[in-house]
Order: C-alpha cells, then sequence, then structure tokens
C-alpha cells in the first residue's frame, strides 16, 4: 500500500503480514512509516494498494473492522473533566457494549489494568502511566480481536513503561492479536514474536525473530574464557567448529549447539580451567543493526562494516544452555583446583 501527505511519501509500497494470536512489532525510526500503517489497518486513512484486516478492506467497509479493534495511540484522548468510570462507561456505549453488560466491563477492564482504586477519580488528577492504564482498559472493553498500541510508553517512567509492556504481554493469553509500533528497541526485545523493519514508508525485513536471527547468524556463537586462554585455541580444529577467534575472549562459532557439554568435557580432560561458558543470544538490536548493515548503513545512517558475530549478553541473562554449560565449566574449575 502506498500513501502520501501532500508531498511526503508515508507509505511507500509497504507490505507486509500479521500472523493471528501474537504480537507484531512495527520498528523503525521515527518518520519510518508506522504510526500511518497503524491508520490504514483500522480503516482511518485509505491507501492505494489492497489492505485486509479480518479478510475485510477497511476502506471499504470500516464499520465492520474498527468494532473488533481496540487502539491505544502515544498520547490517548480521554476526557479529563470526567472521572475514569465515566471515560469507560462512555466509551463501552461507544462501542457499542450492551448497557447491562457495561458495569461489569469497566469493572473487569479497571481491575486487569490496576485502575480501579482511581475510578471515581477525575481523569485531569491521573499520572502519565495511570492515563496510558486508562486507554489500555479502554481498548479492550469491548473484547476486540486486534489490538493496535502506537508508542505506548511515551513519556512514561520505566516502571510505569515495564508494567504497561507486561500488560501488554498478558493480551496474547486473552487470544488477542497485538501489532504495536515503537522506536524503542528495548520495549521490543522478549515481547515480539514477528516483526516488521520498516524504514522510509517501506517494508525492508520481516518475519518471526527467531527465524530472522538465524538469517543473520546460521551459526551458533558461544563464548569460552579459562584460567590460561591460549590453552582454549585447540578448539579451533574441533569437529563442529565452523568459526573460531580469541581475543580477550575466545568466540566459537559451532554447527549445533548441542556440542557444547562434550567440548567443555574434552576441555576438562585435558586440564583446562575453564572460567566462562556462555552461548550468546544475538539481542534484538543486534538484529535491527544488522539489517540496516544490509542494507549499507549503520545506526547513524553512514557506509557499514560488515555484520559481526553478536556480542556476548550480560552474565546475568536467564538462559537454560549457558546455566547448564556454567554448571560444567564450574565443575572444571573445582576439578583443576583439586
Amino acid at each position: 500500500m502506498t500513501h502520501r501527505f501532500g508531498e511526503v511519501t508515508a507509505l511507500n509500497s509497504l507490505s507486509f503480514d500479521v500472523p493471528s494470536g501474537g504480537i507484531t512489532v512495527l520498528l523503525g525510526p521515527n518518520g519510518a512509516g508506522k504510526t500511518t500503517a497503524i491508520r490504514a489497518i483500522t480503516g482511518a486513512i485509505s491507501p492505494s494498494g489492497t489492505i485486509r484486516t479480518f479478510g475485510i478492506d477497511p476502506r471499504v467497509d470500516g464499520d465492520s473492522v474498527r468494532p473488533r479493534c481496540g487502539v491505544v495511540s502515544a498520547k490517548p484522548a480521554l476526557y479529563d473533566r470526567l472521572s475514569g468510570r465515566d471515560n469507560l462507561e462512555y466509551a463501552a456505549e461507544l462501542y457499542g457494549v450492551a448497557r447491562g453488560d457495561i458495569d461489569s466491563r469497566v469493572s473487569e477492564s479497571a481491575e486487569r489494568f490496576g485502575i480501579t482504586h482511581a475510578l471515581d477519580h477525575l481523569v485531569g488528577g491521573y499520572s502519565t502511566g495511570m492515563k496510558t492504564r486508562l486507554a489500555l482498559a479502554r481498548a479492550v472493553l469491548h473484547r476486540p480481536e486486534l489490538l493496535l498500541f502506537d508508542e505506548p510508553t511515551s513519556g512514561l517512567d520505566p516502571e510505569s513503561s515495564a508494567a504497561v509492556l507486561d500488560l501488554i504481554r498478558e493480551m496474547t493469553s486473552l487470544g488477542i492479536t497485538v501489532v504495536m509500533c515503537t522506536h524503542l528497541l528495548s520495549e521490543a526485545e522478549g515481547l515480539a514474536d514477528h516483526i516488521v523493519i520498516l524504514e522510509t514508508g517501506s517494508c525492508v525485513c520481516e518475519g518471526p525473530t527467531a527465524q530472522l536471527t538465524r538469517r543473520f547468524w546460521p551459526h551458533d556463537t558461544v563464548v569460552f574464557d579459562a584460567v590460561a586462554p591460549d590453552q582454549l585455541d585447540r578448539i579451533a580444529t574441533w569437529p563442529g567448529v565452523v568459526g573460531y577467534d580469541r581475543a580477550d575472549l575466545a568466540r566459537v562459532q559451532l554447527d549445533d549447539i548441542g556440542r557444547i557439554p562434550a567440548i567443555v568435557s574434552s576441555l576438562v580432560a585435558d586440564g583446562v580451567q575453564l572460567t566462562r561458558v556462555e552461548p550468546v543470544v544475538p539481542t534484538l538490536e543486534q538484529l535491527y543493526f544488522a539489517v540496516r548493515s544490509g542494507r549499507g548503513q549503520d545506526r547513524f545512517g553512514r557506509p557499514a562494516a560488515p555484520t559481526a558475530a553478536p556480542t556476548a549478553a550480560p552474565a546475568h541473562a536467564a538462559n537454560p544452555a549457558r546455566a547448564h554449560a556454567n554448571a560444567l565449566a564450574g565443575s572444571a574449575s573445582q576439578g583443576g583446583r583439586r
């Protein structure tokens, strides 16, 4: 689909799919077309080309699409001179919720988003975080099938942002499909099942996060360290090792992550005192900039260097494979001391 605002092309032959039941995150810098894409999905604008939401063209039959959607914008329009309850009851009427169900829907939504205690207070006195929670509660009053979030944590403090993202994650457990746009990679990390990277109104890359990661890094990378690091160089010629380099740490690329226990056991048998064994899981930020690099740009829009292997995640990050490997490494160190 393509859409222009005057001389500005906001969407430029944009094409992507949203899998049902998961969280799709639209990523890209400011001005990439994320908000315009959200508006197109609901039929708020009419781009040229083809667009289907629930199999319906929202430009032709938007009245059939919008009741099945919930929308939370970066600056939700709320009535500050009304109470939170009045805001929700009014929205429920607009959504067409049966009068007999409005009270229960309002109570249910308020409880889910933690605003029950403030329902009878004027919204003008709400904090930014509370207003976002109220907007979330309003968006699900009519039990939509699709939720659209446009920069939902804009202006929030870190604690409120984390709480809002947790609530968004909960929506999929209710069978709701979520589309969220953000330029903050930290927001999408651990949240996105499917990502769409936009640039100047076009989709430059889309797919399941794990699948895209494997496209850029086809081999598993593991970081090793030892009391005597040069003893690790023997790994380079072992079966299954497709890449090896050592600077401060030894970085080993494997054809199968399942080889870690055998490698650790062999090193221990050779008397190597391991201090670190850490499978490296590429972050969404690394994936995003790998895509930019593949298009010849770095994060500042300058000519990019070739995509590097992912760097190690913080040592405290949860990873079952790493925990197992570190347990083996610990045994190796103890064995060396004995």
